[in-house]
């Protein structure tokens, strides 16, 4: 095989690698070693400029919308269960980077110590908790009727505004992987945190994808890992689209 290199002819190498992971492999020269490199599809740095560009223009322009619902929304929360408007949690970002990331408060605020106690409800498999009749929800009745401004931000998804504060500040981005909580976190599987290889986002591939009828939480992480295998700006822009047209129609969301 030498000989043949020193002659000018190009040569391959069979490598046996048995591996059904969804990475890349590339033959690198680290410093006088030749290397196999495997990782998850790494973005095109400039697509990931432009990503950028679009995240600070798209947060501001949200801020502002964020300010005026502010204004109405936020009275309504506060006379309702008076108590903080926003909601602060610490998330899991990028490559396990912690962060607190803002909502509108839609629950009552003792949901969190409420949760322990409704885990046995939850209709999703895995590390991920989804009730369709949460009763931390502000506006639940014991009949499981949904009313109030709790479930109208929900249903609205106007909840999650406060999160272009986030984008603006780099935690995350439009689109993404939706970034799980501390004991979410803690609980992953190795193959779980791949999805927090990427920037999280406000949106995401599984969220457009019948987000309503998924009901275990590998169908959640599958989705995240072939939009990060298969990102380009051009599907962010798909799936902002596709997100604006869910929430304006009011599909997908329970």
């Amino acid at each position: 095989m030498t000989n043949f290199t020193a002659m000018g002819i190009t040569t391959h190498t069979r490598i046996s690698m048995e591996n059904d992971r969804p990475v890349e492999f590339t033959i690198e020269k680290f410093a006088n070693c030749m290397v196999i490199t495997e990782n998850i599809r790494e973005a095109n740095p400039a697509g990931l400029i432009v990503k950028r560009i679009m995240d600070i223009a798209g947060a501001i322009v949200g801020l502002f919308f964020t300010a005026i619902i502010t204004l109405i929304v936020g009275p309504i929360i506060y006379f309702t269960d008076p108590g903080p408007i926003f909601f602060a949690q610490v998330r899991i970002g990028m490559n396990g980077r912690k962060f607190k990331m803002y909502k509108f408060r839609s629950m009552y605020k003792d949901a969190e110590e409420r949760k322990k106690a409704l885990m046995a409800q939850n209709q999703i498999k895995g590390n991920m908790f989804k009730m369709d009749n949460d009763p931390r929800i502000i506006g639940s009745g014991p009949d499981g009727t949904k009313h109030g401004v709790g479930w109208f931000i929900r249903k609205t998804s106007i909840d999650e505004f406060p999160q272009f504060w986030n984008i603006l500040k780099g935690d995350m981005s439009l689109v993404g992987t939706r970034p799980p909580t501390l004991d979410e976190w803690e609980n992953y599987e190795l193959h779980h945190r791949a999805r927090m290889s990427f920037r999280p986002g406000l949106t995401g591939l599984w969220q457009v994808s019948g987000r309503s009828d998924i009901q275990d939480f590998e169908e959640v992480v599958r989705l995240d890992l072939e939009y990060i295998n298969n990102w380009s700006v051009g599907r962010d822009i798909w799936i902002i689209i596709k997100t604006a047209l869910m929430i304006f129609t009011g599909s997908g969301a329970k």
